[in-house]
């Protein structure tokens, strides 16, 4: 082999791991109109081929019941839990709710399931915080992303409080996000 072509060689191994890489970041990329190979326009029935070299569960005692939207969980071969769908209650089942299970799934501006609530402020307008019994569930605006910080990661004197509101600046930059959620419904 001469240099050239080594060089060749190596210039087209490069170009193939971006292109790899590339798609990689899109198959964890969350967006207000995408989480990975979903779309707002996703329904249930196409989740099975979209998710092929990957294991569907469903939650059997729903359906037996008959509450509300379908629940899908999806996990990589290997097990690992990616993500949690459950479907809207339309005539046609779409995706209306996804919970994000795998600290991959990224947002444009880097934000995921290993990021703090300092993340999110820094790159998000916040619309709104809710308080409930446990957490406190952080709105964007704009946005159909929101995230769920557990109250442990705040001060104690705000931990056992569920009727009062809590203001952005009594949450903690470092306040750890516990479910990272899209919904299209």
């Amino acid at each position: 082999m001469t240099i050239k072509e080594s060089w060749i060689l190596i210039i087209v191994s490069g170009l193939l791991m971006l292109n790899c890489a590339k798609e990689e970041n899109i198959y964890f990329l969350i967006g207000s109109d995408q989480v990975g190979l979903l779309t707002r326009n996703t329904t249930m029935a196409e989740i099975e081929n979209m998710y092929s070299t990957d294991s569907l569960v469903s939650d059997s005692l729903q359906i037996s019941f008959g509450q509300g939207g379908r629940k899908l969980k999806v996990f990589e071969k290997g097990g690992k839990h990616l993500l949690t769908l459950t479907s809207n209650s339309d005539s046609i089942a779409r995706v209306g709710h996804i919970l994000v299970a795998d600290p991959r799934f990224k947002t444009a501006k880097g934000i995921g399931l290993k990021s703090t609530f300092a993340d999110i402020e820094k790159n998000y307008k916040i619309e709104k915080i809710i308080t409930s019994m446990n957490n406190i569930v952080v709105l964007l605006e704009d946005s159909d992303i929101y995230f769920t910080i557990d109250k442990k990661e705040l001060p104690a004197h705000l931990r056992y409080t569920k009727n009062r509101p809590i203001e952005k600046v009594e949450i903690p930059g470092q306040a750890a996000i516990k479910y990272l959620m899209v919904g299209w419904q």
